[in-house]
């Protein structure tokens, strides 16, 4: 139930609105109405932006291990580690996006400057690659390799990827966040549609990327650079025009201030009473928390008590309570501790994902390397490498739809209750464990049909067809429907409400350092298995290699991982919100306003 704006005319009620009960507000600061404002009108707005941000992402992220090596001159190792750093990096600058958002800027404008920043860098790519990199003209494809580049001409076109991964970064945590904002949670129905939200965002995020992974993917790997770098600057443009359309029909929530402090102060307060015995049944510090920007109380739960020392109300305590001199550095309300213990909670979850990024990083590089070496042609076309994950947005794209109206309902009507956003990660690693053991068999396979003799620029280096990839893009597309869809449910709805971004940021984050480790894990791989004559695991030539001991190496450490995981799943605590007092809703917002 919401409660109801009131419009006059001489007195007399005109019309009768219902607003939102979760404390959104419109482009004018005003409660938000349910009738115009936020829903599926502006969730499909956000959707396609999300698509064509990714089509442009993805038109420069999906090929950029090969434009490394064949228009930087870079070889697979390092080519493959500096595409790790840069994913790594995209996903880094979500931690600060989410920051801005969440302490001072709010998701809307968050978004909008970030989606700016990302569309100069793709103008700034297009540019140096056109007027400095691709020389002689046309090179950068198979046959034609490019020239070497002055120092000045590297670091232009660094800072333009970098800047590319500031503005995405920034970007991607804020704007899964503020769709999900469009919907209230006050009402069942667009409660139903909210979680649904994330799985269609997850889905438009694949869509988007397939235009690159195909048609973009296409032109690239035949040396047309610039045409796949503009194609990305126009997308971009064009996304971030489409935001800005739905700017006053946008629900949008007031920025929280800093967390930090926040945080802080639980920490000082429970180590200045770390002497202190909390009794099971101690009175704890609670007040009733301000809903103008729609938080909620979070109700006490057992576990880190010493945190919990932070509320315990002592003698004195209560002498500078009734004086009206107490301060948050001495003493914490209920909220403030269960925010902090929230994320402790969180962190091991989130760290057994990072397992899971490590195999989802291969995707974008090495899997694109082994397709290189293998048999590409079609009769007469040969099929650009990196446009093998198009099978990769097929499987999330079936799963996402098989997942909703067949797998969920059936797992409904067998065992009474839903998957968790728990078991569907685990059930994501279990995938990803067997999209590596299928990637590693077809590198087996690979190295039997290779062409010995073969050199780094050889037309193919093994006559095994590149279709063979299928399974473990397919298996890989999966595991994202029940990982990644997942832990964009599960942080955002356990993370405390002034953090919601910071809850989307986590999922990025993951993606951030499980491509940083997967770069410390080829780095180190290389050092062990390279001998003065042995080339290691991963070669310029991978017929001299053995790129399937490591798969088969991230297929053993993503099982670890699991067996940890489903300790700490069972060990998790969900957070526990306190419902809305739907009068004080009304109280806050009395002018203008009736019941």
């Amino acid at each position: 139930m919401g409660f109801i704006k009131k419009d006059t005319i001489e007195g007399n009620v005109k019309e009768q609105e219902v607003c939102t009960t979760d404390g959104s507000i419109d482009s004018h600061g005003h409660p938000a109405i349910r009738q115009r404002t936020g829903t599926w009108v502006t969730a499909v707005l956000i959707l396609v932006n999300q698509g064509l941000a990714t089509l442009a992402f993805f038109g420069v992220g999906v090929n950029l291990v090969l434009f490394l090596t064949r228009v930087m001159g870079q070889e697979n190792a390092e080519a493959a580690n500096n595409v790790s750093k840069w994913t790594g990096t995209v996903y880094i600058f979500s931690l600060l996006g989410a920051f801005l958002s969440d302490s001072y800027w709010g998701r809307y404008i968050t978004c909008a400057i970030f989606q700016l920043i990302f569309v100069i860098g793709l103008v700034s790519l297009s540019l140096s690659s056109h007027i400095f990199l691709l020389k002689p003209s046309g090179c950068g494809d198979k046959e034609l390799q490019c020239g070497s580049h002055s120092s000045y001409k590297t670091i232009l076109f660094y800072v333009s990827i970098y800047l590319i991964a500031l503005g995405n970064g920034g970007y991607q945590p804020n704007i899964a966040t503020f769709g999900a904002d469009q919907f209230d949670e006050g009402d069942p129905k667009e409660q139903n549609s909210k979680v649904a939200f994330f799985s269609y965002f997850y889905l438009a995020l694949n869509l988007g990327s397939l235009f690159s992974n195909t048609v973009l993917d296409y032109f690239e790997d035949k040396g047309q650079w610039t045409l796949g770098f503009w194609a990305s600057a126009a997308s971009a443009a064009i996304a971030l025009i489409l935001f800005l359309c739905g700017t006053r029909r946008y629900r949008y929530f007031k920025p929280g201030g800093n967390p930090l402090p926040r945080v802080g102060q639980v920490f000082v307060a429970a180590a200045r009473k770390w002497k202190f015995k909390v009794p099971r049944e101690g009175k704890l510090y609670d007040v009733e928390e301000s809903s103008d920007d729609g938080k909620r109380k979070m109700l006490h739960t057992i576990g880190f008590r010493f945190l919990d020392k932070a509320a315990f109300i002592t003698s004195k305590d209560l002498e500078q309570i009734e004086e009206k001199k107490c301060s948050p550095w001495c003493l914490s309300t209920v909220t403030q501790v269960e925010e902090v213990k929230c994320i402790l909670r969180l962190i091991p979850i989130w760290l057994c994902t990072i397992m899971y990024s490590v195999v989802f990083a291969q995707m974008a590089s090495l899997f694109v390397v082994q397709g290189d070496a293998m048999d590409t042609g079609i009769s007469s076309f040969n099929i650009p490498p990196a446009s093998m994950s198009s099978f990769d947005i097929l499987g999330v794209a079936l799963f996402i739809f098989t997942n909703r109206h067949i797998i969920d309902p059936l797992i409904a009507k067998i065992m009474k209750t839903k998957l968790s956003e728990l078991q569907r990660m685990g059930i994501g690693l279990v995938l990803a464990i067997m999209a590596m053991v299928s990637a590693g068999l077809v590198e087996k396979f690979r190295l039997k049909y290779a062409i010995k003799d073969c050199s780094n620029n050889c037309e193919e280096s093994s006559s095994l067809s590149i279709f063979w990839q299928v399974p473990q893009y397919m298996l890989t597309g999966a595991s994202e429907v029940f990982m990644y869809v997942a832990q964009l449910e599960f942080f955002n709805g356990q993370a405390p409400d002034g953090l919601k971004s910071f809850g989307s940021a986590l999922c990025m984050t993951s993606i951030s350092l499980g491509n940083y480790v997967s770069s410390l894990l080829v780095a180190i791989v290389m050092k062990i298995s390279t001998r003065h004559d042995i080339p290691g695991w991963i070669p310029g030539n991978l017929n001299l290699g053995h790129l399937d001991r490591f798969y088969f190496l991230l297929a053993a450490l993503t099982t670890a991982d699991l067996v940890i995981y489903i300790v700490l799943a069972r060990w998790y605590k969900y957070t526990k919100f306190q419902e809305k007092n739907l009068e004080d809703i009304k109280r806050k917002n009395q002018e203008g306003f009736i019941v």
